[in-house]
């Protein structure tokens, strides 16, 4: 599996800091959503020339988690912008401090996840909100790969699955590896898939190995739509896509 930076897991801030913000999630996004749509849209189209395959597997309205992989901090815009419905998300508890990205994470609705906790708060927020027929999106490795291969997924999107019985949405995002910050940057070609919708029936306390061999079963799909996006942009499989070959 691609390692992921020691930082991205560790948070020592006490839990209840972060109850602030589960508090904020639960009540809905803000305008703060639409603004940030607003402003990002077309610039990100036309930069990355985002493509959308298989929006109509995204149900316009009822509950469902979009399962994609991960690579860059830009994937939820990739993902999102040519969405109807307003997406939420669990982003990484470290965010959630420097005083202006707080307040944008917190009026749009965001909801923090301490990574290296077994942190039942982001569960029971990401519960409340599908039981308000929300959109969520939830990274299915739980992280960003870091090496630009895809990684193995991680049991929480089966714990959801089962625990609940939500529609998943597997996704794939293919191209995203190449955008990597500001130090360097690039605009390759962005492509998200939207895969047919999976549910599975729900089971009151899912062991962990349940919960991960449902989170293999549908990152197995997204690993499938991914491979299928390469093939379509003449990446051969197994070999480097042109924005990794340029690193």
């Amino acid at each position: 599996m691609p390692e992921m930076k020691p930082q991205v897991y560790l948070d020592d801030r006490p839990e209840e800091y972060f109850d602030q913000f589960h508090e904020s999630a639960r009540k809905g996004a803000g305008w703060t959503y639409t603004l940030a749509r607003i402003v990002v849209t077309v610039p990100t189209i036309l930069l990355y020339r985002v493509a959308a395959v298989g929006r109509e597997n995204v149900p316009r309205k009822g509950a469902a988690v979009l399962a994609p992989n991960h690579f860059s901090q830009a994937d939820h815009f990739f993902v999102g912008i040519y969405l109807w419905r307003k997406v939420r998300f669990m982003a990484k508890s470290q965010l959630f401090g420097p005083p202006v990205l707080t307040y944008i994470l917190k009026a749009g609705g965001v909801f923090p996840v301490r990574r290296g906790h077994r942190d039942e708060m982001a569960f029971e927020t990401a519960y409340e909100l599908i039981r308000q027929g929300e959109l969520l999106l939830v990274y299915a490795e739980g992280g960003r790969s870091r090496s630009r291969e895809l990684g193995t997924a991680k049991p929480g999107i089966g714990r959801i699955a089962l625990e609940t019985g939500v529609t998943i949405i597997p996704t794939a995002i293919h191209g995203s590896a190449g955008v990597r910050g500001w130090k360097r940057l690039r605009f390759p070609r962005v492509t998200v898939e939207y895969g047919e919708p999976m549910t599975f029936p729900v089971e009151a306390e899912p062991s962990r190995e349940r919960q991960q061999e449902v989170a293999d079963q549908i990152f197995a799909r997204v690993r499938e739509m991914y491979a299928g996006i390469a093939t379509r942009s003449g990446e051969r499989s197994g070999h480097r896509s042109p924005d990794r070959a340029q690193a």
